[in-house]
């Protein structure tokens, strides 16, 4: 009974990773400069640390930075940045101005700049 009990405690914490929620923002892009009216989803799996371990973009992010007119290997790209960048953990308008800074950015390797 014992070792039953102890099995399942560490079966219980060994997932507890997998139970933590990634943390998702929405920005809606509908201003002036880009009229596209597409919405960047903006989500990483954070993992249960506030350090950047285990940090990846979900797969929501990449297809919306597809979406908006990136190829899918700079959309990967851009997300792995933002996600593992280390300042925006927590800090969910640093992640809002970072994209809008990287989507206003010209040179950003959209299909649509070429």
């Amino acid at each position: 009974m014992m070792k039953m009990l102890l099995a399942t405690a560490v079966t219980g914490l060994l997932a507890m990773p997998a139970f933590a929620g990634g943390v998702k923002y929405a920005y809606h892009n509908q201003g002036k400069a880009h009229p596209t009216g597409n919405v960047i989803h903006v989500s990483c799996y954070r993992g249960p640390w506030n350090d950047v371990i285990w940090d990846r973009p979900n797969s929501v992010f990449v297809d919306s930075l597809v979406a908006v007119g990136y190829d899918f290997s700079t959309a990967h790209a851009v997300a792995e940045r933002v996600c593992r960048d280390h300042t925006l953990v927590g800090n969910p308008e640093g992640l809002k101005a970072t994209m809008k800074r990287i989507f206003a950015d010209a040179a950003s390797h959209r299909k649509h700049n070429y």
